[in-house]
């Protein structure tokens, strides 16, 4: 799979909808039910699927799904 396909998987099972299919340029906007509580829900659930972490500086900086998953590529490679 994928990095985009594993980060697609996630978002499926954080938001509990198999229909979701994530592209860099959407944002919190675009998906029922990304509000606080389940934007930290998913970023803890993309450092245990991914096994990395963010701080706090990289997660202010995000803007959209595509700043997320340059992320997570630039930590796992």
């Amino acid at each position: 799979m994928t990095t985009i396909e594993v980060l697609n998987a996630v978002f499926c099972e954080v938001f509990d909808d198999e229909g979701i299919l994530i592209k860099p340029e959407m944002t919190a906007n675009d998906i029922d039910g990304w509000d606080s509580l389940s934007h930290v829900n998913l970023i803890v659930a993309v450092e245990t699927r991914f096994r990395i972490r963010f701080n706090q500086k990289e997660l202010l900086t995000f803007k959209n799904v595509g700043d997320l998953l340059r992320s997570i590529e630039s930590k796992i490679s």
